[in-house]
């Protein structure tokens, strides 16, 4: 039997719904790293090709977040306001839409490939095995932005725990056809990167029917399908896009900006490209115990919004805060002690190893400042705060990150330690101001559910 809304309610405290999503985080990072790792046991430069092709799709998985994210506050704040005919329109349009929207950047990918991988700046050597993985995985790319909103609706109803264990499944089917696909055991074929794009595309396909039929189980009450075929969704969609393209425009600049540092260090060579590669995937994990605290704060603080209960979801964003940088900063610490073995697992390569490690060192400055963005932002945007982080965002990754990223790392000569740099200086800058905004309390006056009069959403 389904839990009641308010069984469900019960469980939204933070550690309830922050450790599975910890989890399903985890495992998320794992996928990628297993990738990584697996296929640099069998050539580093396609482990740089298909590093290159995931930032191109990290910038597409951030356009579904337009629909997804939207999804997540919305439905937060009308379950907290117990709206739940309103949050059940709203979860069959944003599948809808996120649908047809990814089925459309799918095509783009595949077809015009080339040409986006062509303002990459990528080595000639790298080119063929980006543009092979970006087709099969982009090509797929409807699926993700599937579990993205599937995901959205079954967290924000409180069942974190059945988005991690789909994760756990998807990861072990990528694992083993990594292996199957990659080296060719037996009676398979020996694919190297296609193989691993082969494997990611498959594993998400099975993970979205499994997400749908727990979708079906868990919240199908709530789910009015023929609302869809009744008339056009047009106040719905008002409503995802009123908040989801500005909640998902500060995702965005920040990826379009990592795709201009990276075109930045393809110039400096295919070892800085490698060495990124690398350290990057060892930072997912720092930082993943602040982005499933920000992701738990977030589904709080948008029902105690929903309910009027403003006092309370400050007070928790503060304590999400203080404890997000206490664990992020001896993450980073104990990252940074162990920087040469856990290099060492990826490659035997001593330039790598060396590199990498002053940037682990690095990560100790970095990922607190990181920390404020990821928690305090997503209570902002769970408070109807959307507008003031993306302004902010784009003003400090590109007049902070991109700017220092090619003044010290190419102009100075510092090659990836001014790179890093740079992104210290984006992350603290950026997350201060965020501290203070959400200090100053303006949020409290922009939430989108008025729990004791009639919905009535701003521009609906």
């Amino acid at each position: 039997m389904r839990p009641s809304q308010t069984d469900t309610k019960k469980k939204l405290t933070l550690f309830a719904l922050t450790w599975p999503i910890f989890i399903e985080i985890f495992l998320h990072m794992l996928m990628g790293n297993a990738d990584t790792l697996m296929l640099s046991q069998y050539d580093d430069n396609a482990v740089a090709a298909v590093g290159v092709a995931n930032q191109i799709m990290s910038v597409i998985i951030v356009m579904f977040g337009f629909v997804a994210m939207g999804t997540t506050i919305l439905i937060a704040q009308y379950l907290g306001a117990r709206q739940e005919r309103q949050a059940g329109q709203i979860a069959v349009v944003s599948i809808a839409a996120n649908l047809v929207f990814g089925l459309v950047l799918s095509l783009v990918l595949f077809v015009f490939g080339p040409q986006i991988l062509g303002v990459m700046n990528l080595p000639p050597e790298l080119m063929d095995t980006a543009l092979m993985y970006l087709r099969i995985v982009g090509g797929f790319a409807f699926i993700q932005a599937l579990i993205m909103t599937a995901g959205a609706i079954i967290k924000s109803h409180g069942f974190t725990k059945d988005a991690m264990w789909i994760t756990l499944g998807m990861n072990v089917l990528n694992v083993i056809g990594n292996y199957l696909l990659i080296f060719g055991p037996g009676m398979f074929p020996e694919l190297g990167a296609t193989g691993v794009a082969i494997s990611t595309a498959g594993s998400r396909t099975i993970g979205v029917i499994i997400l749908a039929v727990v979708l079906y189980k868990r919240v199908n009450g709530e789910l009015p399908f023929a609302y869809m075929f009744r008339s056009f969704p047009k106040p719905e969609l008002q409503q995802l896009l009123k908040i989801g393209i500005p909640s998902a425009g500060e995702h965005l600049s920040y990826n379009m900006s990592q795709v201009v540092i990276t075109i930045f260090i393809s110039s400096m060579g295919t070892i800085e490209l490698t060495t990124r590669v690398y350290t990057q995937n060892i930072m997912m994990f720092i930082l993943l115990f602040a982005v499933a605290i920000g992701q738990g704060t977030q589904i709080i603080v948008g029902h105690l919004i929903g309910e009027g209960k403003h006092r309370e979801a400050y007070e928790r964003c503060m304590k999400s805060l203080w404890i997000g940088f206490a664990v992020s900063t001896g993450a980073a610490l104990l990252f940074a002690f162990f920087r040469e073995p856990i290099l060492g697992i990826f490659t035997d390569n001593r330039d790598i190893i060396e590199l990498g490690g002053i940037l682990l060192l690095l990560t100790i400055i970095l990922e607190p400042g990181r920390t404020f963005n990821l928690i305090v932002i997503n209570s902002l945007r769970a408070a109807g705060d959307v507008k003031f982080p993306v302004y902010m965002g784009i003003l400090s990754m590109w007049g902070v990150s991109v700017t220092i990223s090619y003044t010290a790392g190419l102009i100075f000569g510092l090659g990836l330690v001014g790179i890093w740099i740079s992104f210290i200086a984006d992350e603290w800058f950026r997350g201060l101001i965020m501290l203070k905004r959400w200090k100053g309390r303006k949020w409290e006056r922009m939430g989108f559910v008025q729990k004791e009069k009639p919905l009535k959403v701003p521009g609906s």
